[in-house]
């Protein structure tokens, strides 16, 4: 192969493959030293005393199928949103999502306790990165939505976080282990909505989170459960967006015909436009490093006829 070329297996970020490090030495570390576990994994009724394990739990697979499928999705996605957004940005949206989802796990599990006095849930044994890789298909459903995802018969990028959500429901029925990953895979989806939705800072355009209506938690859901869901996030809506429909409301700083920030169906399609732009910039790049290769590999034999005639 050529000096400096690229193929589908280059051009990681630098963040992205710490990350990825970062995973794999946790699955070293605990197949190795399997007394571990209990110092990283969320045991909810041990979380009391080993508090850092909300944070640790999510950057936790041991088992190297996950552990596989999660550096696969974390160096794919991470060389497509990382640039996009920026590292800080890019490092911000992973914590903010793996404490999220591991914060309301144990939340969870002790409701669960109080209400049905089992044990179990207390002390149930929860990691893994699943619930960041949830976030990872929001992030996508966000930037290119209507993106074709290969392999997945033709289905759209819009509908990755719900077929993840609804595939982890079923799996969770057939194993009877709903609490291993249904409530990292649940909250990561939602948490990362929630960030990108209402938190996240976007300097350029001066204001936090995206209100577009393509992006509303109601498209998460089919067409015709829709109009069911509405009126219950619409509460969210208030709560999150209350000061946003205030200053509308008073004009301040805002023409009434000018589209609430973040709510702009141009910015939207915009954004949607640079998420296809990076992926098809992506792809091509793959491509023409093939190419190269292939043309680089035909070149002696051609010379070869040359001298020959």
């Amino acid at each position: 192969m050529a000096k400096g070329s690229a193929g589908p297996f280059t051009g990681f970020t630098r963040l992205s493959k710490g990350l990825a490090v970062l995973l794999a030495i946790g699955f070293l570390l605990t197949s190795i030293l399997p007394f571990t576990v209990e110092y990283l994994a969320l045991i909810p009724g041990r979380s009391i005393p080993f508090v850092w394990t909300v944070l640790t739990a999510g950057y936790l697979e041991r088992s190297i199928f996950s552990l596989i499928v999660s550096i696969a999705a974390l160096l794919i996605v991470g060389r497509l949103l990382e640039p996009f957004w920026g590292s800080k940005e890019f490092l911000k949206f992973i914590v903010f999502v793996n404490f999220f989802a591991s914060a309301n796990t144990f939340v969870l599990a002790v409701f669960l306790y109080y209400v049905s006095r089992r044990g179990d849930f207390l002390y149930v044994s929860v990691s893994g990165f699943h619930g960041v890789l949830a976030g990872f298909m929001v992030a996508v459903k966000q930037i290119m939505p209507d993106q074709e995802v290969p392999f997945l018969l033709k289905l759209r990028a819009k509908w990755l976080p719900s077929m993840f959500v609804l595939s982890a429901l079923i799996a969770s029925i057939i194993l009877n282990e709903p609490m291993h990953f249904v409530p990292f895979i649940v909250f990561g989806t939602y948490g990362s909505w929630l960030y990108l939705r209402y938190l996240q800072r976007k300097p350029e355009a001066g204001f936090k989170g995206d209100a577009s209506s393509e992006f509303a938690l109601t498209t998460f859901f089919p067409g015709f459960l829709q109009p069911l869901v509405d009126p219950v996030f619409a509460v969210f809506e208030k709560i999150f967006c209350g000061r946003r429909n205030q200053v509308l409301e008073e004009g301040q700083d805002f023409d009434l015909g000018k589209p609430l920030p973040g709510s702009d169906p141009v910015e939207a399609n915009r954004r949607r436009e640079r998420g296809a732009r990076a992926l098809e910039e992506r792809l091509g790049s793959v491509t023409k490093a093939e190419t190269k290769v292939l043309s680089t590999e035909n070149l002696p034999s051609s010379v070869e006829n040359e001298d020959m005639v």
